[in-house]
């Protein structure tokens, strides 16, 4: 038995480093563009304005919301190993092809493979890390673990900035130094990754759902999206994330050339590291959600999410005036906060909140199905500050985050299944039903 703990516990810390891994990675390639703007837009040879920038944006954008939908089904019939690993290994394969040649129409492919191929992370990693922990855990586990693409994110633009401004001195260094790294990423998740417990001769974390008689179910493709549809709790779940993803993608995809355009003084290295507050925030974001829900509210997530929205609204609305103020301190400040806020419930309403609603039989499913609909949002994120002044569209960011907040707070008490209040109090939360699978 003490082996078998042993055991357990070593699978669970190699699952959630290696996952924890990929989904970092994923950003290298999913920034790499938002670096080779600032080189684009002086590159003689290779000319793109802020609206063709856009629109590759919003291909991207569009293609990752598909795959979203997609991937998340497959995940949880094929399995995340084989879906997460192809997403790796074209990631990194557009990227060397986008740092390769300069025209508008390979741009527009790759972007459309990119989204395709970096949609495949998120739904399939959050299975990946609910196989091997139970929902009493999950709150803080996957706090802990959304980490990562705050990591990724503040990592990958200095690394790619570097790379292309100072040790190279092009933009096609950005995609080149970003494939690299996704391609190693890629080989180590082939050699330490595994599906679930049973894989590795370990006993499931939460028992298959049984048909009628004792057997086992055998769900199709479909069945988890349909049960996901009639779930009212996943669907407010991705009403939530779409009306909060576009800031955060307006700020990961045009972050540097928002500080540069306000703050040129910074130059273009300096409105590549500026943004970096923002995710350096959300490293600690998720992980003081995560902590909240379980400890302080007893496995709800909505109350940390709705009192972090609220504060986010706020920071949103002051962020322009902090910019126009040519204050960098206050503008890191205020980048900070709004990470802190924007990350947390980012975090709990595509990873925790979905797999818990969702259940474990169709995770991946309810987290590709409230990603997804967070990815549709974050086309506006990609479009709006390429059509749009910056004032504006922090505006309408901020009405967005207040709507995202009051979405929620119905559902203030909601839990997952089979997590109960302890002490019991007299008012019963709000029963969310489990899905017949």
């Amino acid at each position: 038995m003490n082996k078998q703990i042993a055991t357990i516990k070593r699978w669970r810390m190699q699952i959630f480093a290696i996952t924890w891994l990929a989904y970092a990675a994923f950003y290298f390639t999913r920034k790499a563009f938002s670096v080779a703007k600032l080189g684009i837009g002086e590159d003689p040879t290779f000319h793109l304005d802020k609206m063709a920038m856009a629109n590759l944006d919003g291909i991207y954008l569009a293609a990752y919301a598909v795959g979203q939908f997609t991937w998340g089904m497959l995940a949880d019939r094929y399995g995340p190993r084989v879906v997460v690993l192809g997403g790796l290994v074209i990631s990194s394969l557009a990227a060397v092809a986008m740092g390769s040649f300069a025209t508008f129409p390979i741009f527009a492919t790759c972007m459309l493979i990119q989204g395709l191929a970096q949609s495949t992370g998120w739904s399939g990693l959050c299975k990946n890390i609910g196989s091997f922990f139970p929902a009493q855990e999950r709150g803080r586990v996957l706090g802990l673990w959304s980490s990562c693409y705050a990591f990724g994110g503040l990592v990958a633009s200095p690394f790619a900035g570097w790379w292309a401004y100072t040790a190279i001195g092009n933009w096609h260094a950005a995609f080149m130094s970003s494939a690299a790294v996704v391609g190693l990423v890629a080989l180590l998740f082939f050699i330490f990754q595994r599906n679930k417990p049973e894989d590795v001769g370990l006993p499931a974390v939460e028992p298959e759902p049984e048909m009628p008689g004792g057997a086992p179910t055998l769900c199709s493709v479909w069945a988890p999206l349909r049960e996901i549809l009639r779930n009212r709790t996943v669907l407010t779940l991705g009403l939530a994330y779409f009306m909060l993803k576009p800031a955060r993608y307006a700020i990961l995809l045009w972050g540097p050339v928002i500080v540069f355009e306000q703050m040129p003084s910074v130059g273009k290295v300096g409105a590549a590291i500026v943004p970096t507050a923002f995710e350096l925030a959300g490293l600690l974001g998720p992980i003081m959600i995560g902590l909240a829900s379980d400890k302080l509210f007893g496995a709800r997530r909505m109350p940390a999410c709705v009192l972090s929205l609220l504060a986010l609204t706020v920071t949103l609305a002051l962020f322009m005036g902090a910019m126009h103020t040519g204050s960098v301190a206050l503008v890191v400040v205020l980048l900070f906060v709004m990470g802190l806020t924007l990350y947390g419930p980012d975090s709990m309403i595509s990873g925790a909140a979905a797999i818990d609603f969702g259940t474990a039989k169709a995770g991946a499913t309810a987290a590709g199905f409230v990603n997804g609909c967070g990815s549709v949002g974050a086309i506006l994120g990609g479009l709006l500050p390429g059509y749009f002044d910056s004032v504006t569209v922090f505006i309408v960011f901020a009405g967005c985050a207040l709507f995202s907040a009051l979405v929620l707070v119905p559902y203030w008490n909601s839990r997952p299944v089979g997590v109960t209040e302890a002490p019991a109090t007299p008012n019963k939360p709000i029963a969310v039903t489990p899905l017949r699978t």
